[in-house]
């Protein structure tokens, strides 16, 4: 731990050093995540299997990086995100390694899905709190540009992607994209430990349980007293709900321009048309919320509606130039609320419990995580296309936005009342 103990998050320093570290850690995770749709359409084909089997590899993947960060953030907290974050970089390159060497889908399930999917867990949540620990009055911006990583990659890795598939075939691309991710090793190293007055009374619960059992001790490190916390479950059952149709267009949308008879490299474009939307929606969203004109529930209730409305119209798309205008739309949408999904947490729990606060969301929402894909391609299976995947997926998101109606004061337009003020007494 670091020697200075701050009495709240500095807003700047080597916190934009971090938020430096977390842009491309983001973009090694979910950017890649969000461009596997060109591998997607590359492993039907190869193992001749139905599109509901190959899409359990980035559902996998997706839910066991949400099922290890309660893990994750127990290590951090025990270790420190320093070490935690260089560990996943290492272990999520070695799964990218061996799944070149894939001879069926099950092992790619267990490269891809688990071994990978359980180092990005290790990288992702560490590097999100800690951009989060780092700043308090421009936490959505610092948020908001370390998710850029996500749009300028996903730009970028399709039509990459689809290139060293076509010249190395997918086994060689593989290889490739492993040795990229193991760059996640350098960006742990540039996460500085901080400590924070509010770390000091955490430490002192962790060293109380020490006189306890094994099972308090657990429940300390994973947070676990924020199950009882009624404004936080509600929040993750509202992005639980957002999960299960967030995900569909980064595995699908490739396969759905296909479909409709576009060609591969212009498939792929649509994907990456979207992704340079969602950088332009990270940024000004986290400008936005920044400004303090509005309470940042509602910037994410109004963001959330407006992607699954963009979701509802992608097969409207039957013509090129309308499908990549659906996509646009969409893809700055879904940009502009995933950095407010992060910067609203510490405001319901606190600044002091985020790392496990973190933990468990990522953990309860990768149900959504785990059946979105899965229920898009089973969908996309029995009706021969893709529309009706589109439809489901935007009624998540829709669904979930009403979830979110249901926290405390959403109905009031007063910025003065932080609503972590409610986690000493949760509100049911």
């Amino acid at each position: 731990m670091a020697s200075s103990v701050y009495p709240e998050p500095p807003d700047g320093g080597w916190g934009w050093m971090v938020v430096l570290a977390a842009f491309f850690q983001t973009a090694l995770v979910f950017g890649v995540i969000r461009s596997f749709g060109v591998f997607f359409v590359e492993f039907v084909q190869y193992f001749d299997k139905l599109s509901g089997s190959v899409s359990w590899i980035t559902s996998i993947g997706i839910a066991v990086q949400q099922f290890g960060s309660p893990l994750a953030s127990a290590l951090c907290t025990r270790y420190g995100a320093r070490p935690v974050i260089m560990t996943g970089g290492l272990v999520s390159g070695l799964g990218m390694f061996l799944a070149s060497f894939a001879s069926s889908l099950m092992h790619l399930y267990l490269c891809i899905g688990l071994l990978s999917g359980l180092g990005w867990a290790m990288v992702f949540t560490p590097s999100i709190a800690s951009v989060a620990r780092y700043f308090k009055k421009r936490r959505s911006l610092a948020t908001g540009l370390a998710f850029t990583g996500v749009g300028l990659s996903s730009f970028a890795f399709s039509p990459l992607f689809q290139y060293l598939v076509d010249v190395y075939a997918w086994r060689g691309a593989l290889i490739i994209l492993s040795g990229m991710t193991f760059n996640l090793l350098v960006c742990g190293a540039l996460i500085r430990p901080l400590t924070l007055k509010e770390d000091l009374l955490a430490l002192e619960a962790v060293e109380r349980d020490k006189d306890r059992n094994c099972l308090g001790q657990c429940f300390s490190l994973f947070g676990l007293s924020l199950l009882s916390h009624w404004p936080f479950m509600r929040y993750v059952l509202a992005i639980t709900l957002i999960n299960t149709g967030y995900f569909v267009p980064y595995v699908h949308l490739v396969a759905h321009a296909r479909g409709e008879g576009f060609s591969e490299y212009q498939a792929a474009f649509v994907m990456s048309v979207a992704a340079a939307a969602d950088l332009c929606g990270r940024i000004f969203s986290g400008w936005m919320a920044d400004l303090g004109r509005f309470k940042i529930l509602h910037i994410l209730v109004f963001w959330t509606s407006f992607t699954g409305l963009s979701l509802l119209l992608i097969p409207l798309g039957q013509n090129y130039s309308t499908l990549l205008a659906i996509s646009t739309g969409y893809g700055f949408c879904a940009g502009a609320m995933t950095p407010v999904v992060f910067s609203l947490l510490p405001e319901i729990v606190g600044i002091g419990h985020i790392f496990g606060a973190l933990g468990l969301l990522q953990l309860l929402e990768s149900i959504g995580g785990l059946l979105g894909a899965p229920l898009s391609g089973w969908l996309r299976d029995l009706t021969g296309d893709y529309s009706t995947s589109f439809y489901v997926a935007g009624g998540f998101l829709l669904l979930g936005s009403l979830v979110l109606c249901t926290l405390p004061n959403v109905f009031s337009c007063s910025t003065a009342k932080p609503l972590d003020q409610l986690a000493v007494a949760p509100e049911v």
